[in-house]
């Protein structure tokens, strides 16, 4: 999340296009981590924690994509690039 932020700020707003990909609720995204059953409750805790504080930011980002269903989430994601590239291209030429 920092580092997508410091990156908005050192360029111009149509040169950057940054996207959140935000899990359903931090109880679903601990719920995840939890069923993959390949991390301490400890690290998990630290996960969701972190994840927490970053969902706060998810308004500094110009998309906001609900990772609510894996198949739907990856399709959005390409096609906010899919837009922003083909926008920037179209500008430039």
């Amino acid at each position: 999340v920092k580092g997508a932020i410091h990156i908005q700020s050192q360029f111009a707003p149509e040169q950057t296009k940054s996207i959140f990909i935000m899990p359903p609720s931090v109880a679903e995204l601990k719920r995840r981590l939890e069923s993959r059953g390949n991390e301490s409750a400890e690290s998990i805790a630290i996960r969701v924690n972190k994840a927490s504080y970053e969902i706060s930011f998810k308004d500094s980002f110009d998309e906001i994509i609900l990772n609510d269903n894996l198949q739907k989430a990856c399709w959005e994601t390409e096609q906010v690039i899919s837009n922003f590239l083909r926008w920037n291209k179209s500008t430039i030429l």
